[in-house]
């Protein structure tokens, strides 16, 4: 594995840890000032660290994710394409999802500067 791509995929890993821990000041140290970030379970995409932390802190308000990552795929376009097992549970910890998805990521300068949820075919 190249040291750039080994260096991408370990900083991904730890965005990842950060988010399933519920650290945000740990992930948002990960992004660029101008990050883009998918909402996910609300549409459209918030920008920036800050607008990551409300998104992030609204969401966990009302749901229990944790997505863990499987694989991390080169993209010829310079984006990783990581394959993830994302568990939603509600607050009182009911099933909500489980599924495999994709996120595919754009990294700048060692930093994550967007993501985007996708299919894995």
């Amino acid at each position: 594995m190249p040291s750039t791509l080994a260096s991408e995929t370990e900083l991904l890993r730890a965005a990842y840890a950060a988010f399933n821990s519920r650290d945000i000041d740990a992930a948002l140290v990960l992004m660029t000032a101008d990050v883009a970030w998918p909402r996910a379970f609300k549409g459209g995409f918030v920008r920036g660290p800050e607008e990551v932390r409300a998104y992030w802190t609204e969401q966990w308000s009302e749901i229990d994710p944790n997505v863990e990552p499987l694989a991390f795929h080169p993209e010829d376009t310079g984006t990783i394409l990581v394959e993830v097992q994302q568990v939603v549970r509600d607050k009182a910890g009911n099933l909500l999802g489980d599924d495999r998805v994709g996120h595919r990521f754009t990294i700048e300068h060692g930093l994550i500067r967007g993501m985007e949820v996708c299919s894995l075919s």
